[in-house]
């Protein structure tokens, strides 16, 4: 048998204000569709099932995010994950220009969480909460490198 990670699905409040946030950070939309019916319950494990969703990908072709906005049944809103929740932490991205993305960031009102920190000479990240309270971590390799597989102890940094 063979895995591999196809992508991360998130519920989020407003389908448009989160596509808009991930595509104005770099990602851009594979599609859109509205969902239900009877495989969609069985596929879920929902009765009455119907989304909005979007599949978002990043530019090198690695990542595919999948957001899904609740019309039925309706969405319901949990407290606020923290760094140290147990379950679904945070979705993070390496991107070349971190002062850049945090621009943008704050052009739809997500902020750093404490501020910008330096990992041992070797990255510049930070974590924001972005549309419906997801964690964002976003990270720059100071040694100029885009790599998605990291090694040594940069991986505790990408992880």
């Amino acid at each position: 048998m063979t895995i591999s990670l196809d992508n991360v699905g998130i519920a989020v409040r407003d389908l448009d204000e989160a596509v808009d946030f991930f595509t104005d950070l770099g990602l851009h939309v594979l599609g859109r569709d509205e969902v239900s019916g009877p495989w969609a319950d069985t596929a879920v494990g929902l009765d009455g099932n119907h989304a909005k969703i979007a599949l978002l990908g990043t530019p090198d072709g690695h990542g595919r995010v999948e957001l899904f906005e609740y019309i039925a049944p309706p969405a319901v809103e949990t407290p606020q994950t923290r760094p140290n929740d147990v379950g679904m932490h945070r979705l993070a991205f390496q991107v070349d220009d971190l002062d850049e993305a945090l621009v943008i960031a704050a052009r739809h009102g997500h902020l750093p969480l404490r501020g910008v920190a330096e990992y041992e000479g070797i990255y510049r990240l930070t974590y924001i909460t972005g549309p419906s309270g997801i964690l964002v971590m976003l990270a720059q390799d100071m040694r100029g490198a885009r790599s998605p597989r990291l090694s040594g102890k940069a991986d505790v940094a990408g992880q």
